[in-house]
């Protein structure tokens, strides 16, 4: 009797690099690359979402401004996928299929693009929890923002 297998399909650099980077918040890479738990990171993504909406602005409430985490940590892994050589990750999310990925110059776009763009995320984020806390404890009374 033959048994016939599905070959395992190959995980690419890029790919990951690109979903840690645009969906990082929902964990959608982590379901990519087939790590365990990622139910949990994407229940979390999506339950901070909706009790956000609960809130007058949404994207100046506690449940969206905890999001900063997941949110720098997606960019942050993007540029570990990115800047990791092809070797790594192939050893890491692809055993046993050899040498899959050549990145090349796509793998630094992606990078630039997690630099940029998460470094603003990032800084509008700790603008937005500072003015919580200052606001909070009375620092910002009388001023006009």
């Amino acid at each position: 009797m033959t048994q016939f297998t599905t070959p395992a399909r190959p995980r690419r650099k890029t790919t990951a690099a690109w979903l840690a980077a645009l969906f990082g918040v929902l964990g959608i890479h982590w379901w990519y690359i087939g790590r365990r738990h990622a139910w949990a990171v994407t229940l979390f993504g999506v339950l901070m979402l909706a009790l956000s909406r609960f809130y007058p602005l949404w994207w100046d409430s506690p449940p969206f401004l905890i999001l900063i985490i997941p949110i720098t940590a997606g960019f942050i892994e993007s540029l570990i996928f990115a800047l990791k050589p092809d070797a790594w990750f192939d050893a890491r999310y692809n055993p046993g299929l050899g040498e899959v990925n050549h990145t090349g110059w796509s793998a630094v776009f992606v990078a630039i693009f997690s630099t940029f763009v998460g470094s603003m995320a990032l800084m509008f984020g700790i603008a937005l929890i500072v003015l919580h806390v200052y606001t909070a404890m009375g620092w910002l009374e009388g001023l006009n923002l």
